[in-house]
């Protein structure tokens, strides 16, 4: 397969010579599972491993290869799996907290040149989860659109795109019904040769369903949601690059049971974009928009003009990232330690050794 099928072009080729000059070949992740990873290269699919090498170098998940990644990597003459030893700049990372209670980065793609975030017209349907997926996804670099599925299933659709076009008012909208085709050219016009677009979304919104209908096929298993709350059950377990039959590609990802967000400042001021503008016009430049005297983001909900939980998740989204932060730099101080412990340890046995020689 000609890599530029794929997205590679003379940005990443620069990034890849000096690899090249060192035998190396150049690739894209398609598949992850565990530590295995798919990998398509000019000779066809391939199976990878991280090398030893990269993954001690690598501090942080982020560092490591995720799906959409190119590449380099050491073919093994053998035919065994290829090693993977160094990953390209990315052009684009949605990335979010790892689920659990450890404070790290996981990358869900990357590279990818516009995301869907894919949400249920039906019982699951929540405006507040849109915030916070537009501040991941304007974080990452690639361009959101909001993909409210499920059209068939909605008694006032045009009510739910309106909530939707008022918390993301420079994102395109559009309604859609995977399961029966509606609207779908709306989502296919994204979905071109050698472009790369990523769904998000929860459990049950349709992921599967839509990339079926896109390909034409069942490839993708799907699963019925339950009637009470409309949530579904992860029929997608792990994250893959499928390849459309007009030339694009899509990225499908695991129903996120939760979307903490990870570096998410830029996101979550471009998200509330006209709270910014409003901000400009408060008497303290470092003002939080809580109880500070002439705060004209708090006149503007007592006058109505901007509703009062519009502000109210800002102020959350911008608390937990706040949180993340400080779990975060605690984490790197701890690292840090053990890295210099190791090091002076290191150092004792050398002059250890070299005393008794």
């Amino acid at each position: 397969m000609q890599l530029a099928l794929l997205g590679w072009d003379q940005t990443f080729s620069a990034d890849f010579a000096s690899y090249s000059c060192a035998g190396l070949t150049a690739g894209r992740v398609i598949l992850q599972h565990n530590h295995i990873f798919t990998v398509v290269t000019e000779a066809g699919e391939i199976n990878a491993q991280v090398s030893g090498r990269l993954r001690h170098e690598s501090m942080s998940a982020d560092k490591l290869p995720a799906v959409g990644d190119w590449v380099a990597l050491h073919l093994s003459p053998g035919g065994g799996n290829a090693l993977i030893h160094a990953v390209l700049p990315r052009r684009s990372k949605f990335s979010r907290k790892q689920a659990g209670r450890a404070t790290r980065e996981q990358v869900v793609a990357a590279n990818v040149d516009t995301v869907f975030l894919v949400v249920g017209m039906d019982n699951d349907f929540s405006p507040r989860r849109v915030e916070r997926y537009l501040a991941a996804a304007w974080e990452s670099g690639a361009a959101p659109v909001v993909i409210l599925n499920k059209l068939d299933l909605c008694a006032d659709p045009i009510a739910r795109v309106a909530a939707i076009e008022e918390v993301a008012p420079a994102v395109p909208v559009h309604a859609i019904s995977a399961l029966r085709g509606d609207n779908l050219d709306a989502a296919a016009a994204y979905c071109v040769s050698r472009r790369t677009v990523a769904l998000l979304g929860s459990s049950g919104v349709g992921k599967s369903t839509l990339i079926n209908t896109l390909l034409g096929g069942d490839l993708l298993a799907t699963a019925a949601v339950r009637q009470k709350d409309s949530r579904g059950r992860h029929t997608t377990t792990h994250r893959e690059l499928i390849f459309l039959p007009d030339g694009g590609m899509v990225i499908d990802t695991p129903g996120l049971r939760e979307l903490q967000l990870w570096e998410a400042d830029e996101g979550i001021q471009v998200t509330f974009d006209e709270i910014e503008t409003l901000a400009r016009g408060c008497r303290f430049r470092d003002c939080r928009h809580q109880n500070e005297p002439g705060c004209a983001v708090r006149a503007a909900v007592e006058a109505g003009e901007l509703p009062p939980d519009r502000l109210a998740s800002m102020h959350k989204l911008q608390k937990e990232l706040a949180w993340f932060d400080r779990q975060h730099d605690q984490l790197a101080a701890i690292e840090e330690k053990r890295r210099w412990k190791a090091i002076h340890k290191s150092a004792k046995r050398f002059y250890q050794d070299d005393g008794g020689s």
